[in-house]
C-alpha cells in the first residue's frame, strides 16, 4: 500500500478543532490523517473518522509510537492503546516518532518490536521519524530497508534535507515531509510568491506542489476549510524545471524543529 502523497496532519490540534479539522477535511476529500500518540488528539481523529461514514478502509491512517513506549515491553501495548483510542484494529502506517534520547533503547529493540507489530496486524506498513542517515541504517540492519516505508523529517523550501532524502532513495525508503509550509514561513517568501502569481496558485499550492513532485508525502495542517480544500490542488499543479530549480536555491539549512533533549545530532 502506497502512502498517498497529500494528507492532513492534526499536529498541535485538540478537542473540537482537531474534530472539526479531520471532519472537513475528509469532507474536502483527504483519504491520509497523521496522528501522534503525543499529540494527544488520537481518540478525537478517531471519533471523526468514525462519524464521517467514509469506510475505515478508504482511509489511511498514521500513527506515531511516543520515545516513552520504545521498549519492547511498552511498544505494542502502547500501540493497543492507540488502536483503542482511534476506534480501528489496525492502523496504515506506524512510526518511531523520534529516536530514543541518549540511545537509551536501542534502535533494533524498537525496531524489531515494531516489526512484530506489524506481524500481528496492528498496523500494515512501519517507518521511522525524524531519522539521520546513521539512526536509517541501524533501522536497516535491524529489520531490513524492504520493511521500512517511510522517513518523516522536517523538510522545506527552506530546510531541504538532500542528504538525509538521498540516502533514504538509494535505499528504497520514502521520504515524507513535515513542516513544508516552514510555519507559514514559505508562504511570505518572494520566489515562492513570484512563482505562485505567474501560475494563478497560492504559495502554499506551490509550497506543496514542489515537495510532491520531489516525490515527497506531505501533511499540511490547517483549522480553515478554505485552506483545507485549496491546499487539495496542489495535487495537480506541476512546476517548470525553472520553478523547480528556483525553489532549490532556496535551501539555507533553516530548521525550525529541534527539541532539545529529544533531536539528534543532525545530518
Amino acid at each position: 500500500m502506497s502512502i498517498p502523497a497529500l494528507g492532513l496532519g492534526t499536529f498541535r490540534l485538540t478537542g473540537q478543532t482537531v474534530i472539526d479539522s479531520v471532519r472537513n477535511g475528509l469532507e474536502a476529500g483527504y483519504r491520509a490523517i497523521d496522528t501522534a500518540q503525543i499529540y494527544g488528539n488520537e481518540a478525537e481523529v478517531g471519533q471523526a473518522i468514525e462519524a464521517s461514514g467514509i469506510p475505515r478502509e478508504a482511509i489511511f491512517v498514521t500513527t506515531k509510537i511516543w520515545t516513552e513506549n520504545l521498549s519492547r515491553a511498552r511498544l505494542i501495548p502502547s500501540l493497543k492503546e492507540s488502536l483503542a483510542k482511534l476506534r480501528t484494529e489496525s492502523v496504515d502506517l506506524t512510526l518511531i516518532h523520534w529516536p530514543s534520547p541518549g540511545d537509551a533503547v536501542p534502535v533494533a529493540e524498537f525496531m524489531t518490536a515494531l516489526a512484530e507489530a506489524k506481524a500481528q496486524g496492528l498496523t500494515k506498513q512501519i517507518g521511522v521519524s525524524n531519522f539521520t542517515i546513521g539512526l536509517m541504517q541501524r533501522a536497516i540492519d535491524a529489520v531490513g530497508a524492504k520493511e521500512i516505508a517511510t522517513n518523516q523529517i522536517e523538510l522545506s523550501p527552506f530546510l531541504q534535507n538532500r542528504k538525509v532524502a538521498a540516502f533514504a532513495a538509494s535505499h528504497g525508503i520514502h521520504i515524507t515531509s513535515y513542516m513544508t509550509l516552514a510555519y507559514g514561513n514559505a508562504l511570505k517568501d518572494p520566489v515562492i510568491q513570484a512563482i505562485a502569481s505567474e501560475r494563478g496558485a497560492t504559495p502554499a499550492q506551490v509550497a506543496l506542489a514542489w515537495a510532491m513532485q520531489l516525490g515527497y508525502a506531505v501533511i499540511p495542517s490547517s483549522t480553515k476549510r478554505a485552506n483545507l480544500e485549496s491546499n487539495l490542488a496542489a495535487r495537480t499543479l506541476r512546476l517548470s524545471a525553472d520553478e523547480l530549480a528556483r525553489i532549490a536555491a532556496l535551501d539555507r539549512g533553516e530548521r525550525l524543529t529541534s527539541p532539545q533533549g529529544l533531536a539528534p545530532v543532525w545530518d
